[in-house]
Formats: structure tokens, C-alpha cells, sequence
């Protein structure tokens, strides 16, 4: 944050110049409050200690003879100082011997005199020496002085208040005329600049007054706004480029439009041609196919006895390809729709639905049943029937492909991602040669043999379009006789195309 002031150059300098004089006049008058209240402690010291010594030598031959009243009379001559407020003297052993107070009240001294030394308690100073004569310490002398430190405080501070007061005055009359040699040329260049900006006339230039860094700043000035001039005259040049481009750029882009529209036409008559197609493939084809498969069943139902084995062995035959054709083109039809079906995003428990697709697949499984072990799977937004489809296929690979071992186990887990979670179904069956994964997905391509695991090659390639279609991905590991694990990922938001 700029601690300085909002407003000209001229009140900026005179703020800085009175504020440096301030902190100057402060650190200095610290100083100067410093040393004064360490000699004022000095002096009110000395002054004390000069006292004692002189009531101890007036009060020694007192202290001889033991005459207390001699010794009262030499403590009331303190009346003269009034800063001293009490004073006592004690015998050798310690015992009050006579006593002072200003005020006539009973005095607050200690009843064993101290140790020679002066301390300061409250708003008084205290001092204590020994009274010596010869070689023989023959007393002790106590006083109490006022000890005013506050007052001092506070005249040392209006004095110091009045000469900073005056120290700016003079200060702020002094650089006030100083600083106008230094502003006026930067007035001067600030007028300039303004006219500029307002009238986007880069022909003005500043006046050079002097030879310093002003100089500098005004030759600055007025070759930036000749460079400015320049700079000017090639952006207007560059505006009535750019507005033929951007004339062009709408022409072009009229074009474009047309020719999406003429495109997007083709691509909805190519969609309906491709659907009127697919129709036309499901009734021709499944027409002849239900005759094949109809006399099939009838040849075999009217005349089963009649022939041998491989005549039977070759019905059975043109009855399961019959079979496969129709599995062919129900699931040729299906992946054709998938891709005008639009999605229709919910919260989906993943859990729960691979759990259900399990169960669905396992309730009348021939063979052993495979352990199912799943893990704790993130929540997803996608369409509910095109997942359930995703989860019922590669459940159901991983069934078919496991159940030729011994105890087949089917895992089901996922690995939550920052911006998607991945889930993945891992069995431990026949695997695959991993040099043929990219085959894996497409249509119709299988990497077994159809009499040792059926199928028509179609479920990946549905699982592969559904998931890319939610913005995911697909991908699968394994290794021949290890089983293997498909992946499918899932964006935090699921969306359609």
C-alpha cells in the first residue's frame, strides 16, 4: 500500500519533507529525553549525597555524645531544601537516633538503616552513607527526596512539541519555495500530456527549462510522443487493414455457414438412408433366416429318426449359425442405434449396479460360480440403461472367459482421480495375448476361437462407444492363462457429445 498522500507532485515532496523533518526532530528530541532524565536521576543524586555528607560531619560529635536534639537540630536545617521531604540518622547499632520530615509527620524510614546506595521507589529517591569519623563508622544517614520524573516528562515534551512546531513551520515555508523549481517543469510536461490525451495530437512537445533528470524526463517525453506519432499513423494503417481482413473474414465465414448447412443436410439424409438401411437389413435378412431356421426345426422335428448322425450332427449345425445370424444382427442393430440414442445423465451407486449385473448373469449359470469381490466403487453421473449395459457386458465376458478354471473369482474395484474415477473388472481366466489388444474393441473381432467361448464380438465394441460417448475411456491388460482386466474410466461430470 503507498503510504503517500493522493494529490500533486508538490504536496507529495512537501508531505515527504515534513515527515523526514519529523522523524528527525523525533529521534533527535528521544535522545536528547533520554540523556536528560539519566542526568536528572545524576544530579538529584549528587545533590543527595552532598546532603548526607554534611549532616554527617555536623551530626558526628552528636552522635559522640549521644545527644539526640543536637542531632534534630542539624536535620531541621533541611527545611531549606524543599525537594527533601525526610531525613533520619541512626546510631552505629542501627537504632533511629533523629529524625526530619518536611510536613511534620511521623517519618517512614526503615528501622535498620540500609546499605550505602540510592534507589528510587514511587515518586521519591531514597539514599543512605555511612557516617564516618577517623577509621570508625559512627552512623548512618538516610533521606527522601522528591523524585518528579512525570513533571519533568511533560515539560521536556511541550518544549520539545513547541520547537517541532516551529522546526515544520519553517520547514514547510522553506521547501515550499525550494520546490518550485523542481514542479514546474513537471507541471509543465503534466499540462502537455493532458492535451495530448485529450486531443490526440501527438504534434505538441514540452519545453526543456533545465539540464538535470527533468531534462532527461522531458527529452523522454517528447520522444516517446514522437514515437507515439508514428505508432499511430501505422495502427491507423493497420485498422483499415484489418477491417478488409475482418470484410473478408465475413464473407468467408458466410461461406463456411453455407456450406455446413449444405453439409449437415447430407449428413441428416446420410443418417436416414443409414437408418432406413438398418431396417431394411433387420427385415430382409431375418425373413429368410427365420426359414432357414423354421424347416431346420421342422426337418429335424418330422424327420430326426430317419437320419443318421452326421445328418443330424449338420442340422444341429444350420440351427446354431441360424442362431448365431440372429445374435448377429440384433447386436449389429443395436451398436448402429447406440450412436442416435442421446444421454440422459443421473447419480448412478456403481456398486449396486455391478453388484445387480452379477447376480443377473450368475442366477442360472451352468459350471462353477465365480466368487464376486467388489470393492467400494465412486458414485457416477451418467445414463443409467447405456452403464448398466457397460457393466452387464464386461461382467459378463469376465464370467464366460473364467469359467474354465478351477474356482473362477471375478474382481470388481475402482481408483478415484482427480478429474475422473476408473473402474475395472479383472478376472482370473483365459486371458489374451496382449500384441492384440487394439483388436479387442472392434466389431466382430475376437481373439478365441467361437466353439471354446461363444459370442459375436460385439459387446466391447457397445461397451467402447457407450464409455466414449460419456467423455471416458477403455483399455485392457492380460496375458495368456492369467486372466485379464478391463478399465473403463468416467469423467467427475459426465455429459453427452
Amino acid at each position: 500500500m503507498n503510504p503517500l498522500p493522493t494529490g500533486s507532485v508538490r504536496g507529495k515532496l512537501l508531505f515527504i519533507t515534513l515527515v523526514t523533518a519529523a522523524c528527525a526532530l523525533l529521534i533527535s528530541g528521544g535522545v536528547l529525553l533520554i540523556y536528560e532524565l539519566r542526568d536528572f536521576r545524576s544530579a538529584g543524586v549528587a545533590d543527595l549525597t552532598a546532603q548526607a555528607e554534611v549532616i554527617g560531619l555536623a551530626a558526628a560529635p552528636a552522635l559522640q555524645f549521644l545527644d539526640p536534639d543536637a542531632a534534630n537540630a542539624y536535620l531541621s536545617l533541611l527545611k531549606a531544601k524543599r525537594n527533601i521531604t525526610s531525613a533520619a540518622i541512626y546510631t552505629p547499632n542501627g537504632t533511629l537516633f533523629a529524625s526530619y520530615s518536611a510536613d511534620g509527620r511521623a517519618v517512614s524510614f526503615p528501622e535498620l538503616p540500609e546499605i550505602d546506595g540510592e534507589r528510587v521507589e514511587g515518586n521519591e529517591l531514597i539514599l543512605f552513607r555511612r557516617i564516618v569519623a577517623g577509621d570508625e563508622i559512627i552512623g548512618t544517614v538516610g533521606i527522601k527526596a522528591r523524585y518528579d520524573v512525570a513533571g519533568r516528562l511533560l515539560d521536556y515534551l511541550g518544549i520539545l512539541g513547541g520547537v517541532m512546531l516551529v522546526s515544520l513551520a519553517a520547514a514547510a515555508m522553506i521547501s515550499g519555495r525550494l520546490q518550485r523549481t523542481i514542479t514546474q517543469p513537471i507541471s509543465t510536461v503534466t499540462s502537455v500530456a493532458r492535451r495530448v490525451i485529450e486531443e490526440r495530437n501527438f504534434s505538441l512537445r514540452a519545453p526543456k527549462t533545465t539540464s538535470d533528470e527533468i531534462g532527461l524526463l522531458v527529452d523522454a517525453f517528447n520522444g516517446m510522443l514522437e514515437e507515439l506519432g508514428r505508432r499511430a499513423e501505422r495502427l491507423e494503417h493497420s485498422v483499415r487493414e484489418q477491417q478488409r481482413a475482418e470484410d473478408e473474414l465475413r464473407q468467408l465465414n458466410a461461406e463456411l455457414e453455407d456450406r455446413v448447412e449444405a453439409r449437415t443436410a447430407q449428413l441428416e439424409a446420410a443418417n436416414r438412408e443409414l437408418e432406413s438401411f438398418s431396417y431394411s437389413v433387420s427385415h430382409d435378412l431375418r425373413a429368410p433366416l427365420r426359414a432357414i431356421t423354421g424347416f431346420a426345426n421342422l426337418l429335424w422335428e418330422d424327420h430326426k429318426d430317419r437320419l443318421d448322425a452326421e445328418g443330424q450332427r449338420k442340422i444341429g449345425i444350420i440351427r446354431g449359425q441360424a442362431d448365431r445370424m440372429g445374435a448377429l444382427i440384433d447386436d449389429l442393430l443395436a451398436f448402429s442405434r447406440l450412436g442416435r440414442k442421446s444421454i440422459e445423465p443421473v447419480a448412478i451407486d456403481m456398486s449396486e449396479m455391478a453388484r445387480a449385473s452379477f447376480e443377473r448373469l450368475t442366477r442360472d449359470g451352468a459350471g462353477p460360480e465365480p466368487e464376486l469381490r467388489i470393492g467400494r466403487l465412486p458414485p457416477a453421473t451418467a445414463d443409467r440403461n447405456l452403464i448398466e449395459q457397460v457393466w452387464a457386458n464386461l461382467l459378463a465376458n469376465a464370467v464366460k472367459f473364467s469359467s474354465k478354471t478351477e474356482q473362477p473369482v471375478v474382481e470388481v474395484g475402482a481408483i478415484a482421480e482427480e478429474r475422473e474415477n476408473i473402474y475395472y473388472v479383472r478376472d482370473n481366466g483365459a486371458g489374451f495375448d496382449p500384441r492384440y489388444r487394439h483388436k479387442l474393441f472392434g466389431v466382430f473381432q475376437r481373439l478365441h476361437d467361437e466353439t471354446e467361448f461363444p459370442g459375436t464380438g460385439v459387446g466391447l465394441a457397445l461397451v467402447q462407444r457407450i464409455v466414449t460417448r460419456h467423455g471416458g475411456r477403455v483399455w485392457a491388460d492380460g496375458q495368456p492363462g492369467e486372466g485379464a482386466t478391463f478399465h473403463f474410466s468416467l469423467p467427475r461430470e459426465s455429459a453427452d457429445e
